[in-house]
């Protein structure tokens, strides 16, 4: 690993670099830009935009031998700006509430091309044959780009992929992993609001005083309530499912007598297998054809994201975690301690020695996080919360990698740490380095491992055979869930930021993008 040391600073500035652009889902122009610069410098033939997705790419090196896969992740979170600094304090000339990265993924991702490019040099170096492919991954926090790069081919023909993310633990996942998202934007339309009513009702010309359709604002807030009154008709109260909504567009008129014509609504919803979300998809789209019905308006429905659940393979697990093993778990100097010290200080509590849990410095085994997730779920339950690193699982067998992320260590018993002492802690590399080089470490010792022990990725393949029924295609397979010729649904009302002669300002475009009709 002495490539990763003598790359080490470059790598460490990268991974702020991308913190500090903080850009949100589909809209990561400068992140995407700073990879695909390096990647080609590096000797890596790179296409921009791929899957019609322009903050995406993907990076290929090598020829012959198996063709292994990993990724980045560079979408931030809106709602989340904060300095890297020990007291809360929005990012400079901005609104206080424009994106920041959260996990973050700017480690995420730096820690993934660690290991892709520090498995190159090694290839390179002694003559290795493989393939390795790096997948730029846009809007994760949307579960966006996989599905689509899935859906449109890109994730076939491969060996074997590994998926990474930062956390609590060092570990690596077993078999309870994620399960599946769906999400879809409805946009109520009022085309004809000279159909609504009796013209004949008010006298020639004093159309205003007639009683108006009530448009596209009402079916919004139709479609809100019904799904707020239907939510425990959906499915039965277990399993940690969720379903959130976020209003995109409410009106496009001003309060008077005109009625709106426009507006849009998301949803998103995450449930532990495929049947349950097509039982919630039902009852939204039957909420949004009577919202639209009694309100004049068109009701049509966009696509935004359809993931799988995962589809674990432990050969994959036994082999990253024998690598995590040997690498070893992270380390935090004094440096790294003093920072989540003067966080306490600033919040008037006690200053502990080493404020971090004991968790980030230790590895986990796989069996042991497993009985950890278990020991929260009810027996018949797989899979929790979602992710769309689920894509990969389902065309090679694949791995979920997990080191360390710290928080801070709680002074009682259900105390919580405010928010932006989590997010400040991100930008910080005497935090985040030491668990995203353990992260790059593994990754490409794995990538070697499965380029030159044929025995391990046979075992790999092998499962991966058994749980489908027959590998891509097999009778347990399951096939990509958007059709191959979907549009990426970047042009939506997502926000942005934009720069004009008063600086760099944070926006949400409205646009209309309707999608199929219901």
């Amino acid at each position: 690993m002495d490539w990763i040391e003598e790359n080490r600073q470059r790598l460490s500035d990268l991974d702020i670099e991308i913190w500090n652009y903080a850009e949100p889902a589909w809209r990561e122009y400068k992140s995407a830009k700073a990879y695909v610069e390096l990647l080609r410098a590096d000797g890596w033939d790179v296409e921009e935009g791929s899957g019609e997705m322009p903050t995406a790419f993907v990076a290929r090196w090598g020829d012959g031998g198996p063709v292994l896969g990993a990724y980045a992740e560079y979408d931030a979170v809106p709602g989340n700006s904060q300095q890297p600094a020990p007291f809360r304090a929005p990012r400079e000339g901005l609104h206080p509430y424009t994106s920041g990265h959260t996990d973050p993924h700017s480690m995420l991702g730096v820690a993934g091309l660690t290991g892709a490019l520090a498995a190159k040099a090694a290839m390179e170096k002694y003559g290795i044959k493989g393939q390795l492919v790096f997948f730029g991954e846009p809007a994760e926090k949307l579960c966006g780009s996989k599905p689509i790069h899935a859906a449109k081919g890109y994730y076939d023909g491969f060996d074997a992929f590994i998926c990474y993310h930062p956390w609590p633990q060092n570990t690596v996942e077993w078999q309870s992993h994620f399960g599946a998202y769906y999400a879809c934007v409805f946009t109520f339309e009022c085309v004809e609001p000279e159909a609504w009513g009796d013209p004949t009702a008010v006298p020639a010309g004093a159309n205003r005083l007639a009683g108006r359709v009530p448009g596209a604002v009402d079916a919004l807030m139709l479609m809100y309530t019904n799904t707020k009154f239907t939510r425990d008709a959906m499915f039965a109260a277990a399993g940690n499912w969720t379903l959130n909504e976020v209003i995109l567009h409410a009106g496009d008129a001003t309060a008077d007598n005109l009625p709106p014509r426009f507006s849009q609504i998301q949803y998103a919803w995450r449930t532990t297998d495929l049947k349950m979300q097509e039982r919630i998809w039902e009852v939204l789209a039957d909420n949004a054809r009577h919202a639209a019905a009694v309100t004049g308006c068109e009701v049509s429905v966009r696509w935004v994201s359809k993931t799988r659940v995962a589809l674990p393979n432990q050969a994959m697990a036994d082999l990253t975690w024998r690598n995590l093993a040997q690498v070893g778990p992270p380390e935090y100097d004094e440096s790294a301690r003093a920072f989540g010290r003067e966080i306490q200080k600033n919040l008037g509590l006690a200053q502990m020695d080493n404020p971090f849990p004991p968790d980030v410095s230790q590895l986990l085994p796989p069996q042991d996080y497993e009985a950890q997730v278990r020991s929260q779920l009810p027996p018949w339950q797989q899979f929790i919360g979602a992710d769309d690193y689920v894509e990969y699982m389902w065309h090679a067998p694949s791995v979920r990698l997990l080191t360390a992320r710290p928080r801070l260590r709680p002074p009682s018993a259900g105390y919580q740490y405010p928010a932006w002492t989590y997010l400040a802690m991100g930008g910080r590399p005497e935090i985040m380095d030491p668990g995203m080089f353990v992260a790059g470490q593994t990754i490409a010792a794995t990538l070697l491992d499965l380029a030159t022990k044929e025995d391990e990725l046979a075992k790999a393949k092998a499962e991966f055979v058994e749980r489908t029924g027959g590998g891509v295609g097999g009778k347990h397979w399951v096939g990509p869930l958007l059709p191959k010729d979907i549009v990426p649904p970047h042009d939506l009302k997502w926000p942005e930021y934009i720069t004009t002669e008063r600086g760099d300002e944070w926006v949400v475009p409205t646009p209309i993008t309707r999608g199929e009709k219901l």
